[in-house]
């Protein structure tokens, strides 16, 4: 690595890392919740959705919550109280979320069990508002994005055991029968998520993250210095846009898939939790895998790394379901579609907008191929999108917040605020299906990565117009 770098601040990144796990748990959590939901409450598809709009709009009533309280104290608040701190009081917001389970499950409320998911997501919108650009900061920017990707990695070891824990609650051990749901089952691993909220929160108060980065505070990135706001910066305002249909496409892919599964393939509700957990774990596959540059600056480990790790983490994937006693053989064939990612992988060489367009072109073929075929071939092609979408939050994040100095928290937030796209474009494909078909109705993620394919291809100009090369970035790492 270059010596003008430091080298990445493990024993802060760790410590930082845990949140995205929780991140990931309670979001993929939700798919299990909503077909139970649906059932339960005797819902439409549109309506089930709800549970998705709910916990990400909270995202964007964080930001402007955050937004506001800064203007009223004439200084961003992430400045003011510092990264750590800011952590702290996200976790201690979540877990009073996760209080409001009891109650609701005890007098099997809709409307309480949306509350204590809304509150839960507007702690994880300040979580991600201080995290993210935290976990760019500790360590060379030429590996930023790459770190960013392994934090996304042990978010998706969440995402890839919460739907099957939650289904477990619910189903007990008859995962794969037909078994009677109890919503009062939801309420005991919840209160536990927030007993762990709490925790983590006293570890991090007393570890040795940063308050302020100095990356984040000295750094201004950039020909054009001192912008008054992120909202002048174009990177940023495309990037938003940008967030808001990449976590579109991914959730809606995602929470969307049970009714396809049902409706088109006879699934019973119970059965779709392994799948559901593949899709998250496609993303965990990913993530490792885009993580490889961080990890060393030997070319010839990195090559090993990037065949290594992404069967890796299929193997968690598959020790997790046998551990959950799930019928593996149907999930081997997808060992073969993760040769498609590795592929994708090398050919981006580390840079964040070419790994942008090519991810996204190969999340328009998965969900072409979904879309054009029938039977298990159609679930794959569906599941493979969690590959494909893997490490677009950290290439959009990274390039939508380079050159912005010390206006990066503030990016950060209308970045976080954006994450509300996960509920909006999963309710808008819900209420689609209901007109063109659950298969069709895909189509909505198709334009979502059409945007991105635009993105990645503007945001690139946009950057070197300010000065701002990632292949040179990249290339002092090598």
């Amino acid at each position: 690595m270059s010596t003008e770098n430091s080298p990445t601040k493990w024993g802060q990144f760790i410590p930082l890392a845990s949140v995205f796990f929780f991140w990931g748990f309670v979001a993929a959590s939700n798919d299990i919740l909503i077909p139970v939901f649906k059932e339960a409450f005797n819902l439409s598809q549109g309506e089930s959705q709800l549970v998705s709009l709910a916990f990400y709009i909270a995202y964007t009533v964080g930001s402007l919550i955050y937004m506001g309280i800064s203007i009223l104290m004439k200084q961003d608040i992430i400045n003011k109280i510092g990264y750590k701190n800011g952590l702290v009081l996200g976790l201690s917001i979540s877990a009073l979320g996760t209080l409001l389970f009891y109650p609701a499950a005890n007098t099997g409320s809709f409307a309480l069990m949306l509350s204590g998911l809304f509150i839960v997501a507007l702690g994880f919108s300040l979580q991600q508002t201080v995290a993210n650009p935290l976990a760019i900061a500790l360590g060379p920017i030429s590996t930023g994005s790459q770190r960013l990707t392994m934090a996304g990695g042990i978010n998706n070891f969440g995402t890839t055991i919460g739907p099957l824990i939650v289904s477990f609650a619910i189903f007990g051990t008859s995962i794969g029968k037909t078994s009677t749901m109890s919503i009062e089952s939801v309420k005991i691993p919840y209160l536990v998520l927030g007993l762990a909220f709490l925790l983590v929160a006293v570890l991090l108060k007393f570890s040795s993250l940063p308050d302020k980065p100095e990356t984040i505070v000295e750094e201004e990135g950039s020909k054009e210095k001192g912008r008054s706001s992120a909202l002048k910066y174009p990177q940023l305002v495309l990037g938003m846009i940008g967030i808001f249909v990449y976590v579109g496409v991914e959730v809606s892919t995602a929470s969307n898939l049970p009714a396809y599964m049902e409706q088109k393939l006879g699934f019973a509700i119970s059965e779709i939790a392994p799948y559901i957990s593949l899709y998250w774990a496609s993303l965990m596959i990913g993530r490792w895998t885009g993580a490889v540059e961080a990890f060393t600056s030997d070319l010839s480990l990195r090559k090993i790394l990037r065949f290594v790790a992404p069967y890796l983490a299929f193997g968690v994937f598959l020790a997790v379901n046998a551990i959950a006693k799930h019928d593996l053989t149907p999930f081997y064939v997808y060992a073969l579609v993760i040769l498609v990612l590795i592929a994708a992988d090398i050919a981006s060489k580390g840079n964040p907008a070419r790994m942008l367009l090519i991810f996204s072109l190969l999340g328009i073929i998965a969900l072409g191929v979904g879309m054009t075929n029938d039977g298990m071939v159609s679930v794959y092609a569906f599941t493979s999108v969690g590959l494909f979408c893997s490490t677009l939050w950290p290439c959009i994040f990274t390039l939508a917040v380079s050159g912005l100095g010390k206006n990066t928290s503030q990016g950060s937030s209308f970045l976080i605020m954006m994450i509300l796209g996960g509920g909006v474009v999963s309710w808008f494909q819900g209420y689609m299906s209901e007109i063109i078909g659950i298969q069709a109705s895909y189509i909505v993620g198709v334009l979502c990565f059409a945007y991105l394919v635009f993105y990645a291809w503007r945001v690139k100009g946009i950057l070197r117009d300010q000065g701002i090369s990632f292949n040179e970035k990249i290339s002092v790492g090598h």
